[in-house]
């Protein structure tokens, strides 16, 4: 079935087939392709970071989704624990000092995507949100294992703290503070999330998390 060109028409910048050559598409793209980019260019604006994990699918997504596996594979957030809030989690981010990290999950089994919600200090506007896909490798490198992404979009409150009179007196810092190495950050948590799917596989154990008996 065919569109109607004629919808598009009076849209301003459009770059299709129908308007404008290969030729002239090729110029363009040499002339906005640098041989290397910034920090800033990269992580400016939305951090995105993805890697090969040799692990099914289905384990990492169960692990992302579960809200503990947190405390085993980033760098700093620990001891989840469920507040009166439906579905929002309490725990510490040893980031900040004094800081409690309030967290909800929001997964989607179809998709296999894991969406953790949070923010410091407070639980009630969850504003925080890292969006991560769990993606079959064999579909798309033609392996077995998960291919991950993880995106986060530099929401406005990251430049200031919206709820300052939440936030512990002990604490000098916010979050947005440290953007500037999200992506160096992330790489690094990514890195501990492959590390120890990898480990449990290869080694035939459970997934987890693995936790502590009350």
């Amino acid at each position: 079935m065919k569109i109607d060109d004629q919808q598009l028409a009076d849209i301003p910048d459009l770059v299709r087939g129908e308007q404008i050559d290969i030729g002239e598409v090729m110029v363009r793209l040499a002339a906005t392709t640098k041989p290397s980019y910034s920090y800033d260019d990269v992580y400016g604006e939305y951090c995105t970071v993805q890697g090969y994990i040799d692990c099914p699918p289905q384990d990492a997504y169960e692990y992302l989704a579960n809200i503990h596996s947190l405390s085993e594979w980033t760098y700093s957030t620990r001891d989840f624990e469920p507040t009166e809030l439906p579905g929002v989690f309490r725990g510490v981010d040893t980031l900040g000092v004094d800081t409690n990290i309030f967290m909800k999950v929001v997964a989607n089994a179809e998709a296999r995507t894991v969406d953790y919600h949070c923010a410091w200090d407070q639980g009630n506007d969850l504003w925080m949100i890292y969006l991560m896909r769990v993606i079959p490798a064999e579909l798309v490198l033609n392996r077995p294992g998960s291919v991950v992404t993880w995106t986060n979009c530099r929401h406005p409150y990251y430049n200031e703290n919206p709820y300052p009179q939440t936030a512990p007196e002990t604490r000098q810092g916010w979050v947005g503070d440290m953007w500037g190495i999200f992506g160096a950050g992330h790489t690094i948590e990514l890195n501990n999330l492959k590390s120890i799917l990898e480990y449990r596989h290869r080694n035939n154990l459970p997934v987890g998390p693995h936790l502590l008996a009350d």
